[in-house]
């Protein structure tokens, strides 16, 4: 409408403007004098400037009647197409309607239908209403029964799916708090001497030095071209106490067969002190503290003890790592796991006692009252009683996975020991042995016998029955050398 009315309005300002030219350019009237100085005006040119301005007018005026036309036509077909689906919608409701009524129509006639069905139900089953609806329920929770036992099923394969892969992150996660830094040494340990002067002092003269520091020590020397001394033994404890000794001597000059006894013996009067040392580092790597002296004495045997290769205190340094790791993921006691790690094995360094070393480790745990479930922990990491609880069943995985993976343990080291062990306690079951070594991986041992119990020509009988028993018993050992040795000592103290 606003366009119409803009339309209409230029024609009226076109045909005044029409109006206006005209009678001007028509008939000019001049109504007073014009001056001599007023330029004087050429009408013809302004009527051609009207004439052009009124041409022009009229031109823009038909193209705004041509647009107008086309608005008008365009606003006529949209409003019949309005109109037409304006149509097609009251229609469409029409049609909606009339459906909706025979909907419910049809929906009467089936609650008619189901009402008279189930009225014959009841006339031909001579139910009543409630005994019949009773029936279908049982009938419905049967049919959801058997739907909830097949869903349970497969919800339960589906959650094992999903803990045997959440397993799987859990322990390769705790797999990696089980690197430790530790390297061990397994039956050789070695010493730098400052100078070839200190290499012969250990030699002594015709080697007796050597000799008596063998005796003393139980290991084996071995020297070379180089300045390294070899210290050999497959008892750790002997080889550490060796050492000591060793480099206690080198310091003090003085090496002699009296010298070296004394200091070897009182090197071996501070293996208690080194002992606790050991468990105290052992103890405080793990965060374990105010355990029992005696506990942690023990505990430092661990670094002289190996388990098929593996030295012990690698093996607690790994798995007690990995069992914390595996106890924080599961949200068990992770105190109980920790104790239950670090002390799994103890009974394998109890010496003094017969007896399986789960069992000793267990009457040693319970002699110093530690809690029940770290010695449940303790008596079931080998699955000899079922487990009794979460805490129990990590330690067990946890030891199995310092144990089993790849390199950890091997197998002819742990045979070797074996070896060297039972040929010592072959010799040492004659009542006449006063201490023994063995040296060689086997094949040569050296016993020191007791002088007042065995004569010289009964040294030769004693040497040689030890010979035929370690050929019965020792068979897979091979070749033995076996070389008997009696002293006689006398001491006096001038006053």
């Amino acid at each position: 409408m606003s366009l119409l009315k803009s339309i209409s309005s230029l024609f009226k300002k076109t045909e005044k403007k029409e109006k206006k030219f005209r009678p001007k350019i028509e008939r000019p009237v001049i109504t007073r004098p014009v001056s001599p100085s007023q330029p004087k005006v050429d009408l013809s040119q302004v009527e051609i400037q009207g004439r052009e301005i009124i041409a022009e007018a009229r031109e823009q005026a038909a193209k705004i009647r041509e647009e107008a036309a086309k608005i008008e036509a365009e606003i006529a077909k949209k409003e019949a197409e309005i109109d037409k689906k304006a149509g097609a919608i009251e229609e469409r409701e029409k049609t909606l309607n009339n459906l909706r009524a025979e909907l419910e129509k049809k929906l009467a006639e089936v609650d008619q239908i189901k009402k008279q069905e189930l009225e014959k139900l009841e006339k031909i089953a001579g139910l009543k209403r409630n005994e019949a609806r009773n029936l279908i329920l049982e009938a419905t929770e049967k049919r959801l029964t058997e739907e909830i036992a097949r869903r349970i099923s497969e919800a339960e394969v589906q959650i094992k799916a999903t803990a045997e892969e959440r397993a799987k992150e859990i322990l390769v996660e705790a797999m990696k708090h089980g690197a430790v830094d530790y390297v061990p040494e397994y039956t050789v340990s070695s010493i730098r001497l400052p100078d070839e002067e200190m290499k012969g002092r250990i030699i002594g003269k015709e080697g007796r030095n050597i000799r008596s520091f063998e005796v003393a020590t139980g290991v084996e020397v071995e020297l070379d071209e180089t300045l390294d001394i070899r210290l050999s033994s497959f008892d750790p404890i002997r080889r550490e106490v060796a050492k000591r000794a060793l480099e206690k001597l080198i310091k003090d000059g003085r090496i002699q067969p009296q010298r070296i006894e004394e200091v070897v013996a009182k090197t071996k009067q501070e293996v208690d002190k080194i002992l606790f040392e050991e468990g105290q580092k052992l103890c405080h790597s793990l965060k374990v503290y105010n355990l029992h002296p005696e506990l942690v004495k023990l505990l430092g045997r661990y670094k002289f003890r190996f388990s098929y290769g593996q030295n012990m205190i690698v093996h607690t340094l790994e798995e007690t790592q990995i069992g914390i790791a595996i106890a924080q993921e599961l949200k068990a006691n992770v105190a109980v796991v920790r104790l239950g790690c670090l002390l799994h094995d103890i009974g394998k360094v109890i010496t003094e006692e017969e007896g399986t070393h789960i069992q000793l480790g267990v009457d040693l745990l319970k002699r110093y009252r530690l809690p029940e479930a770290v010695i449940n922990c303790v008596a079931e990491h080998h699955e000899d009683k079922p487990f009794s609880s979460v805490e129990s069943t990590i330690v067990w995985i946890a030891d199995a996975i310092s144990g089993s993976r790849p390199g950890a343990r091997y197998e002819p080291h742990e045979d070797y020991l074996k070896r060297m062990t039972n040929i010592e306690e072959i010799v040492k079951s004659f009542p006449e042995v006063s201490d023994v070594a063995a040296y060689q991986a086997g094949r040569e041992v050296r016993v020191i016998v007791k002088p007042e119990a065995v004569s010289d020509a009964e040294l030769t009988v004693l040497t040689d029955k030890i010979t035929k028993k370690l050929e019965e018993e020792a068979k897979w050992a091979g070749q033995i050398k076996v070389t008997a040795i009696r002293e006689t000592r006398a001491v006096g103290i001038a006053k």
